[in-house]
């Protein structure tokens, strides 16, 4: 019995510091977007859930700044940045890839490059 109890202790150790070492080999950046609505929000986050290494990100509209957690030793902060310009939009201080740019939907462009304003008038 004695042995058990000395086998689970140990089980639930080694699990322990097994999941304080997965949180521990991960890092947080912060990146400034040209998001402009939540369908950016919606684009950006969905192309950074496909990005290896990526564990999570959260792009706030309003600060338009995306969190990211990623594994540093599967990606690098400058793939993320070029993720998120692949899809349309500077990040930071890698421009948007213009292809993927021109084919955003009006509103998730920058305002001087709308076609139309947000009563639907042409400019």
């Amino acid at each position: 019995m004695k042995y058990i109890k000395f086998l689970s202790v140990i089980a639930i150790m080694c699990f322990t510091s097994q999941l304080f070492a997965q949180s521990a080999k991960t890092s947080v950046i912060d990146i400034k977007v040209s998001s402009q609505c939540s369908m950016c929000k919606t684009t950006i986050e969905k192309a950074l859930a496909y990005e290896k290494g990526v564990v999570s990100s959260n792009l706030d509209v309003d600060t338009h700044t995306v969190r990211v957690t990623y594994k540093p030793n599967k990606t690098t902060p400058e793939n993320i940045r070029k993720a998120i310009s692949a899809v349309g939009y500077d990040a930071d201080d890698v421009p948007a890839n213009p292809k993927a740019y021109a084919k955003l939907t009006d509103c998730c462009k920058k305002p001087e490059d709308r076609k139309f304003d947000h009563s639907g008038h042409k400019h």
